[in-house]
């Protein structure tokens, strides 16, 4: 990826506004309660904490692979995956059909009695980590926050330590316990669930102490965990986690060396290790099928590995994947989940899963993702609003500033360029600390024209706001 200093021109003529991509699928005639009937209702019965994308929020109600259809028959291109939960699009049909078919026979029953398609998925599921890693003892859950908060008892249980680490800027769940872990404080409620988690320093080189250009970065920024648990911790730790690249955080991208080097440090103070995968499993990365594998570097393992989002292509299911002496540390008392592993969610993730692995997914986001890298590249020459482009495949981050310098935030600009992108037909996300940078993250089923088309309404949209 591109992340230099560019020699910018004047700002170019406005770009024309790109049609969108054509479409065979039709969706359904629309019958139920109108748009402002919905907002009506959602303000007087859900709770006010709910939040919308969008100035004038949009209303989705049908969805088609990469599209998205609102109450009014209008196409969206989705370029963030439902916040990069739909991994193979959006009601794929051989996914619908396992779940459909499912459905007509057994929608639950618990974990207490025998299913097969647990049992099946989760062999499938262990098949897609390195053999040598030891990760093949799978739990099912429901959300990733659920997952995170299993991987914090695991270590825990296991280790006999109570201390954890993570790191600033990361973002691992909303509810209380992994809502420790995560240190954007807009996400924290004053609840006590900070006990016992310790906040490393980002290893961000776009904006952090080492940048791009130091070789030697990874290691540099490990050794400020080192430090974290010489100096804020007893000694001892439970384990550390992280996402190999930041998804809220805006696609911060863990450097080559670091978890090589953290890994080495917490296993040595009795600690186990655990990677996030929530945003970057499943291939998203394009070059392996998980995260920790692209930026960790072979032979680089974690000893628990969380998931959810992509896993089940829209569901509620997530997972922990662990190895087999961590996942007995459990069996000291009952932990039991209700919903966790039920016959539905299982068929849905167990097709998902034969979808991805069949139809080479991953090839996909690689190839699709070097062209939409390429794209974006252009894009900076001719935009000087672009500061940086982070990520690797189909998970994408595009970093605004107004002063490249200076590396300052383009905060207002990102959202102001997040509403436009949406005038114009497309559904991105954002973030970051600063909410400057633009999210990319769509289904894995995007086509050459679909990236034709993304790009040129970030030419549009970020050329309307470098004029103004």
């Amino acid at each position: 990826m591109y992340h230099g200093t560019m020699t910018t021109l004047a700002s170019p003529p406005p770009a024309a506004a790109p049609a969108l991509p054509a479409c065979g699928f039709k969706p359904a005639p629309y019958t139920g309660p109108s748009k402002a009937e919905v907002l009506a209702m959602r303000k007087e019965f859900c709770t006010p904490a709910l939040v919308t994308y969008y100035k004038d929020p949009i209303m989705i109600v049908q969805g088609h692979m990469q599209w998205l259809f609102d109450e009014t028959g209008r196409r969206y291109l989705d370029g963030f995956g439902g916040i990069v939960t739909v991994s193979i699009g959006h009601c794929h049909p051989k996914v619908m059909a396992a779940v459909n078919a499912q459905n007509n026979l057994l929608q639950h029953t618990t974990t207490i009695y025998l299913h097969p398609t647990i049992a099946q998925y989760a062999k499938k599921l262990a098949s897609t980590f390195p053999k040598e890693s030891d990760l093949s003892v799978v739990y099912f859950v429901n959300a990733g926050s659920e997952a995170n908060d299993l991987a914090m008892l695991m270590a825990r249980a296991h280790t006999g330590n109570f201390d954890m680490i993570a790191l600033r800027n990361a973002y691992h769940g909303g509810s209380a316990v992994p809502m420790g872990l995560t240190s954007h404080s807009n996400w924290k409620f004053n609840v006590p669930h900070g006990f016992g988690v310790h906040h490393a320093a980002l290893p961000d080189r776009y904006r952090g102490r080492y940048g791009y250009d130091d070789t030697s970065a990874g290691e540099k920024y490990a050794a400020d965990v080192l430090e974290t648990i010489r100096f804020a911790t007893s000694g001892k730790v439970a384990g550390f986690i992280a996402e190999p690249m930041q998804g809220v955080g805006g696609v911060v991208e863990l450097p080559p060396g670091y978890l090589k080097a953290v890994y080495e440090h917490v296993r040595a103070a009795g600690g186990v290790c655990i990677s996030d995968e929530v945003q970057t499993g499943f291939g998203r990365t394009g070059e392996n099928f998980w995260g920790f594998q692209t930026v960790g570097g072979p032979g680089v393992y974690p000893d628990i590995v969380t998931m959810a989002k992509g896993i089940g292509n829209g569901c509620p299911l997530a997972a922990v994947v662990t190895t087999p002496a961590i996942a007995k540390s459990l069996t000291s008392r009952i932990h039991f989940n209700t919903f966790g592993g039920n016959p539905v969610s299982m068929a849905q993730g167990l097709a998902t899963l034969e979808v991805m692995l069949t139809e080479n997914v991953q090839s996909r986001a690689r190839t699709l993702g070097a062209k939409l890298f390429a794209g974006l590249r252009d894009l900076q020459k001719k935009h000087p609003l672009i500061g940086d482009i982070r990520g690797k495949g189909l998970m994408c981050g595009v970093d605004l500033v107004t002063d490249r310098s200076a590396k300052t935030p383009a905060t207002q600009e990102c959202a102001a360029v997040f509403e436009r992108c949406k005038d114009l037909g497309l559904l991105i996300g954002k973030g970051g600390f600063f909410g400057n940078v633009l999210r990319i993250k769509p289904p894995m089923c995007l086509t050459d024209e679909d990236l034709g088309f993304m790009l040129g309404v970030l030419d549009v949209a970020i050329g309307e706001q470098e004029r103004k």
